[in-house]
């Protein structure tokens, strides 16, 4: 009888545990201001992420340092439970090289889901000589050092695209930084500077006012948003540049809890709304199981510490 006793116990004691996992709510931490691409995502993300894990999802906002604020918070001081949820974007991955961080992103973040990624356009002034990536780059071969990109501020994504574009042509960009993006604009269309390659959430608006041209897009493959504009890869065989968003929790969460965020999470994505807000960001798929964004979100950290190696960018620039 108290064998059967201690197992009804055990048995009450583990439903219970499993009852109060699920009533406990969902932390989504959002390391950027309210506002903000990822912000607005989250906001979509998280009613239908609560509907398929039958829980409460709360948003908390941690802006600061690029993100890594909130990233910190998530890997140093969560606990490893799967309960609180960083969403966040590629600036994660770059600033493992770029950044002095108190923690590392690889080993105290656990990727859980690629959500998609945001390409940016390449801009122009519309009274610009250029008309394509190519006569651009051109121009940049012909003359090193002078053609010039603006970008949001070292390091930013709008710079680290340039980068890349420099070291896969192997043509020498004059960088250009300013206090954001919104302020790169004027001296793009009065052509104090040459162009800009901006995440397309924010600089759609532009192209379709009329204020700049665009003469390429970064992503692999042409956007069904403005399918006129060619990607740069068309140029340049291989170039991409890509602002991926994607859940992570702190790392040493138990597999059960793991696997039971991946599928509620992967189910969330497909809702209406979610998708409806991914195709007005003009996200195109990444890889979004947990093994599949794991080699990506890494794949990504490695292509910047490349670039930190050959001497392309520095740590805190």
């Amino acid at each position: 009888m108290r064998r059967i006793a201690l197992a009804t116990l055990l048995a009450i004691t583990a439903i219970a545990g499993s009852a109060g996992a699920q009533n406990t709510p969902v932390t989504l931490v959002v390391p950027y201001a309210p506002g903000g691409t990822i912000d607005v995502l989250a906001r979509v993300l998280g009613p239908a992420l609560s509907a398929e894990l039958g829980q409460t999802v709360v948003i908390d906002t941690r802006p600061g340092a690029g993100g890594n604020v909130g990233a910190a918070y998530v890997a140093q001081q969560s606990r490893p439970d799967a309960q609180t949820v960083l969403f966040t974007g590629a600036a994660l991955s770059s600033s493992v090289s770029l950044s002095s961080l108190s923690f590392d992103p690889v080993r105290d973040l656990t990727p859980v889901l690629g959500m998609g990624a945001i390409p940016s356009l390449m801009v122009v002034s519309p009274n610009s000589p250029y008309r394509t990536a190519a006569q651009f780059l051109a121009a940049a071969s012909a003359r090193p050092g002078t053609v010039s990109y603006g970008s949001s501020g070292p390091n930013t994504g709008s710079h680290l695209a340039g980068v890349l574009l420099a070291a896969a042509t192997g043509t020498e960009l004059l960088h250009v930084p300013y206090r954001g993006s919104g302020a790169v604009y004027p001296d793009l269309i009065a052509q104090r500077i040459d162009t800009l390659l901006d995440i397309m959430a924010s600089s759609i608006g532009q192209v379709q006012q009329g204020a700049v041209r665009a003469i390429g897009i970064t992503s692999r493959e042409r956007s069904a948003v403005l399918p006129d504009v060619p990607t740069i890869a068309e140029t340049v065989p291989g170039y991409a540049f890509e602002t991926w968003v994607g859940l992570f929790v702190r790392s040493g969460a138990p597999e059960e809890s793991l696997r039971r965020l991946e599928a509620a999470a992967l189910r969330a994505m497909q809702a209406p709304a979610v998708q409806e807000r991914l195709r007005l960001s003009a996200a195109q798929p990444i890889p979004a199981d947990r093994a599949g964004f794991a080699g990506y979100f890494r794949e990504d950290v490695d292509r910047w510490a490349a670039m930190v190696q050959q001497g392309r960018l520095q740590k805190g620039e």
